[in-house]
């Protein structure tokens, strides 16, 4: 007989005390209830009481109780634009660029090759496309500039001395989803270089979704709470940067510049010992969850883990730190600190990471409810301390402030080798393209380090501009000038213009009084809403009335009469699976559903609503993360953006189409047309790497023979690409290296990501097909930069090895066929040679990563890409042979062979 043994169910943590885990929605038997009777208070809710409106557009109005110094009134940022003498030179070459190519196509339609004629006219129809796509990446790039912030200032003007901050609060939104995938120690040291921030405390909350219900996670983020306790005063009595642990020990420099502090060594020393005992911590947490048991995790009172069905369990919330009682080793106040997992059930659409920010931002507007949103993923570490105080110059400017709907910083990583093979950095994006958007209505949102404004989330349109008094002249009485000057305005206001501005009216003023909130939900007297406006607001928003009365605050805050269990209970029905259905979240408001890359997505749709950003790229870089430095995942990482941005091209939301009549500026929109049009370059770009093979094998060749009048042409297009990119370098601060991974990989990606984006996109679309292309590791090496030579199998890699073979094959047989035919032959060939020689560059850095360290092809690459550069070669060959239709031609050599 066998008999079964059952595994019993235990917790991750058995020796650990219950008390460390705060409070929450998770259903602790004892807990709960101790935790209800200890909190006899209310949940201590600071609100901003400074005016974070700062004052009209205009500037007219200051805070009486400023400052009387001139430093406090200045602004607290200003704009730096390029130098005339880098962008003049650059706006003039554009023009002649423009001009140049005029003459070029003129010259190639007018100049057809008739014994290559379908070679010529795809080359032309490529060209064509070429030159479309390089107009709408270029033209965004007309008015680049630069800007500066004033910390000093902000700190004059919203931290007075002997007066609370009143520095705008900030909830900080970090996602993740799989603890295996994202290891727990990189997200914690994420959330660690939160909580250290140069900011005050009581204005920031930090908020983690886990959208994998793990309970690794959740007990990672309760030794981190623990940890917190003595990371946080350390790293804000000696000023340390960065204040991620894993970074700021892991630095090769001198840690010793610039600290005075007698004690600093002792204590660094110290808390290094701490740290490296916290990893052990969470080292073990990581091994112990290897082995999940048979009837799943418990918790420490042997109730179950609620998230051991990860499709299927309830929301969950626990607060770990921001509690009563809970304070650092030295007795002062800790930033709250979060756990969020939403719901999830069967047929249920959850959207993934955008969904999940959603569910953030309703949390949080019911638990803290900041008028501002920092959002970064897991691997994304705040590595200057003064990153919010940035952003809030920006965001609190008297001048400007109010019409920002979120404030950019530029993306760097770690880990990647001197070299950058893959542009990993992107640093030509981030350095030229971004600011030169900055200088139009500001740069695109790219998902993660980035600060909102959370009245610009919930899709109301910006303030309008207030238009000065029209002048009067002084050769009228007065009387007259009003009598027509008011007639003139009546009879100027049309009705798309009184529609507009009720619209308005209605999207970004406060219609309601806020409903106290005590014991549930009670209505208020004679101010209260109408039903009418009130059901409109539950549509849009959901059936919350605590939520709903949060979006119309402006400058956020929560009711003070409220207990935190109200909060608490509110907040878990907020992330419930049906909160959304029937409203317009996804649509109009939050994060944006309907494609994988709903960053862009949710950018677009706040520049359409007259909304504009800025691009703040401070001295010290503002948050570093992690990035795939090995060629599968980078390609693997390039197709999904590909592919969000073709989701993006068939939905109802493409900029060719959607937003006219809003607040989108024309070149703007060139922008975000670029953005999700890119893929479709995959195909002339491919068919235009192969025709120099196909030039080589055939003999023909896509220009005819060139005069001088074309040679003038074709050297000052070159010279105007050439002299482009150099001002671009120049004015943006790029270095010729990035400048130039960034071209091959733009080819790389360009016939490999994006062409399996598109044809992965339109299966979806056109026929509901989800195919995905998986990426298997297959070896990897040890040391620095190891990850580099890992070597992952995927069909990506399948089409640039095609390329790489075929142009050398026809560069082989196009020199051998030189060498036979004589010194004449050499003539035509320079130019194919010179094609094929551009392709193969620009694919070079493709080739080393297929060698590796290891320095040879998997077979499997080998085989396919031979394979399908044999059929090619064939097919062309069967199609234009190098012999003629006729048969060879036999003549008499006059030698007799017989003697």
């Amino acid at each position: 007989m066998y008999f079964r043994v059952l595994v019993q169910s235990r917790p991750m943590v058995p020796e650990k005390d219950i008390a460390l885990y705060g409070y929450g929605s998770v259903a602790w038997k004892d807990r709960m209830e101790e935790w209800k009777k200890r909190q006899s208070g209310k949940l201590q809710v600071i609100k901003h009481q400074g005016d974070i409106d700062g004052g009209d557009l205009d500037g007219n109005e200051l805070d009486a109780d400023l400052p009387m110094m001139d430093e406090g009134r200045q602004p607290l940022s200003r704009k730096l634009p390029i130098a005339s003498s880098k962008i003049s030179p650059y706006r003039l070459i554009i023009i002649l660029r423009l001009v140049v190519l005029g003459f070029f196509f003129h010259y190639r339609v007018l100049h057809p090759v008739h014994d290559a004629f379908g070679l010529w006219l795809t080359s032309v129809i490529c060209e064509i496309w070429f030159a479309v796509s390089w107009i709408f990446d270029q033209f965004p790039k007309w008015y680049p500039i630069e800007r500066e912030t004033y910390l000093d200032r902000l700190s004059l003007r919203y931290e007075r001395e002997g007066r609370p901050s009143e520095l705008a609060d900030i909830d900080v939104f970090v996602s993740t989803v799989d603890p295996m995938k994202e290891p727990p120690l990189i997200t914690a040291n994420t959330v660690l270089s939160i909580l250290a921030v140069d900011y005050p405390v009581d204005k920031v909350a930090c908020y983690v979704s886990d959208d994998g219900a793990a309970m690794l996670t959740f007990e990672a983020l309760s030794e981190t709470s623990e940890f917190a306790r003595k990371w946080v005063p350390f790293c804000k009595k000696f000023n340390i940067e960065p204040r991620a642990p894993e970074w700021y020990f892991s630095e090769k420099m001198d840690y010793l510049k610039n600290k005075v502090h007698p004690a600093f060594v002792r204590e660094r020393r110290a808390m290094k010992r701490e740290y490296e005992e916290f990893k052990v911590r969470i080292n073990r947490l990581v091994a112990t969850a290897q082995k999940v048991p048979e009837e799943g995790w418990t918790m420490q009172d042997g109730t179950p883990w609620p998230g051991n069905n990860v499709r299927d369990h309830p929301g969950m919330i626990q607060v770990f730190l921001g509690h009563d009682g809970v304070c650092d080793v030295e007795g002062n106040e800790l930033p709250r600190l979060v756990y969020v997992s939403r719901e999830k059930r069967p047929g249920f659409e959850h959207h993934k990471k955008a969904g999940a920010m959603n569910a953030l931002v309703r949390v949080s507007a019911v638990l803290s409810n900041a008028p501002f949103l920092l959002n970064v993923d897991c691997d994304h570490y705040i590595n200057n301390s003064k990153a919010l105080r940035e952003a809030m110059c920006f965001m609190m400017d008297p001048t400007s402030g109010k019409k920002v709907c979120y404030v950019q910083f530029p993306q760097r990583f770690d880990g990647i080798d001197r070299h950058d093979r893959y542009s990993n950095r992107n640093v030509v994006f981030f350095d030229i393209n971004m600011k030169g958007l900055d200088g139009l209505q500001g740069p695109i949102y790219v998902g993660t380090g980035c600060i909102f404004r959370r009245q610009a989330l919930y899709g109301y349109d910006a303030p309008v501009k207030k238009k000065p008094p029209s002048k009067t002249c002084n050769c009228w009485p007065k009387w007259c000038c009003s009598y027509c000057g008011s007639r003139k305005n009546k009879k100027g206001k049309t009705k798309k213009d009184k529609k507009k501005k009720v619209k308005h009216r209605e999207a970004s003023k406060q219609i309601f009084a806020l409903e106290t909130i005590e014991e549930g939900i009670e209505e208020t007297n004679s101010e209260n809403p109408s039903r009418v406006s009130q059901e409109k607001l539950e549509k849009k928003f959901g059936q919350s009335p605590v939520f709903v009365a949060s979006t119309l605050l402006e400058d956020g805050g929560v009711p003070k009469a409220a207990s935190s269990t109200t909060f608490l209970e509110e907040a878990v029905h907020v992330i419930s699976c049906g909160y959304e259905d029937k409203t317009e979240w996804g649509k109009e408001v939050g994060w944006i559903y309907g494609s994988v890359t709903e960053d862009i997505l949710t950018g677009f749709k706040m520049h359409c609503h007259g909304w504009r950003s800025v691009y703040c790229i401070p001295k010290r870089p503002a948050f570093k993360g992690s990035a795939p430095i090995n060629l599968s995942d980078r390609l693997h990482q390039v197709l999904r953006w590909a592919l969000g941005s073709v989701e993006i091209f068939f939905s109802k939301h493409c900029p060719i189409w959607y937003g006219y009549g809003g607040g989108l500026k024309s070149l703007e929109r060139f922008s975000y047309i670029n953005s999700v049009v890119y893929p479709w370059t995959s195909i002339p770009l491919i068919v235009y790497c192969t025709l120099p093979a196909i030039c080589l094998l055939t003999g023909k060749f896509i220009v005819p023979e060139i005069s001088n009048y074309a040679s003038i042409i074709f050297i000052a297009l070159f010279i105007s690409i050439a002299a482009t990119g150099i001002l671009e370098m120049q004015w943006g601060g790029v270095g010729i290296d990035d400048w130039w991974r960034n071209e091959q990989f733009w080819v790389i990606g360009g016939v490999s990501s994006h062409f399996f984006a598109l044809f992965q996109g339109l299966l979806k679309v056109l026929a509901g097909v989800n195919t995905n292309f998986t990426v298997t590791s297959k070896g990897g090496d040890d040391g620095e930069f190891s990850e580099l030579y890992i070597f992952k199998w995927t069909s990506l890699l399948i089409p640039p090895t095609t390329l790489l073979i075929i142009n050398v094959v026809g560069v082989v047989v196009g020199v051998a066929d030189a060498i036979n035919n004589g010194y004449d032959s050499w003539g035509p060939l320079f130019g194919k040679l010179l094609f094929a020689v551009w392709v193969i560059l620009h694919l070079y850095p493709f080739l080393k990563g297929l060698f590796g360290k290891q320095e040879k092809i998997p077979t499997v690459i080998i085989i396919w890409s031979i394979l399908l550069a044999s059929i090619l070669t064939l097919l062309w060959v069967r199609i234009n042979p190098f012999v003629s239709r006729d048969g060879p031609v036999l003549e008499i050599c006059g030698l007799n062979c017989d003697d």
